[in-house]
């Protein structure tokens, strides 16, 4: 009697070529979506942070502008600029930077925006 060929083993072996690739490929796509929503939530914070420093009635610029960029190098960003404009009782921050994506597709660029009153001391 003739043993029959089993087929089964191929067609595993298709499967997980298909599946495997597939699977890391999700993976990926989820650590980059990670690492892209991390770095505009530390661009965030980072330009809130600038503001709330520039608003104060003794808060600079100068103070803001160095917060902000600390902030934004600690949380991972980096080439990290920082713009500070107070003018007309409004002060705007915002700071850019790259996030360090595991395979750039043009989207590590990050850019985020704060803007505050400036206070104002008056007599009660």
């Amino acid at each position: 009697m003739r043993p029959q060929n089993d087929e089964r083993g191929l067609t595993e072996s298709v499967q997980h070529a298909v599946l495997f690739p597939l699977l890391m490929l999700v993976t990926l796509g989820i650590i980059q979506t990670g690492i892209w929503l991390h770095g505009h939530h530390v661009a965030e914070r980072a330009a809130t942070a600038g503001a709330d420093l520039a608003r104060g009635r003794l808060g600079s610029v100068t103070d803001a502008r160095a917060t902000a960029g600390r902030l934004a190098a600690a949380g991972g960003l980096e080439d990290v600029t920082v713009r500070v404009r107070r003018a007309g009782g409004v002060v705007e921050v915002e700071v850019s930077g790259r996030a360090p994506l595991i395979l750039d597709l043009g989207l590590s660029r990050i850019s985020e925006r704060a803007s505050a009153p400036v206070e104002k001391a008056t007599r009660p």
